[in-house]
């Protein structure tokens, strides 16, 4: 029988000789950040629409940090495109004040508008 090397390098994966067969390196990532909503939202996505993107992040260790990320920039994204909708609709602390139920109205209206933009542009691509 020829010698097998203990470990090999190939496709950007680390692999270990463990009897007959190569299992790979995989360790994860060192990332405490939650991935949220946004970021849930996109790994079910990826799994489902993009299955080599998916598991090519998976297998690098990159997942957990890439949907991190994206759920930050979504959340920060959310929140700008609100503030810009109350400014151009109207909906101040004034209106708040003196109709609630209006107020409640309208930004529920902005929200949900503004999370089907970040469904749009971010999560579902």
């Amino acid at each position: 029988m020829e010698h097998l090397p203990k470990k090999i390098h190939q496709n950007r994966i680390s692999y270990t000789l463990v009897g007959d067969y190569y299992i790979p390196d995989l360790k994860l990532p060192e990332e405490s950040r939650p991935i949220g909503r946004w970021g849930r939202m996109h790994k079910a996505f990826l799994r489902e629409h993009r299955p080599g993107q998916y598991n090519e992040l998976l297998l690098s260790g990159k997942l957990w940090m890439y949907l991190a990320d994206l759920n930050e920039q979504a959340d920060n994204r959310l929140a700008c495109i609100t503030s810009q909708m109350q400014a151009a609709e109207g909906v101040t602390e004034e209106l708040k004040a003196f109709d609630q139920l209006a107020w409640v109205g309208a930004m529920n209206s902005i929200r949900i508008r503004a999370e089907e933009i970040i469904r749009a542009e971010m999560v579902f691509v």
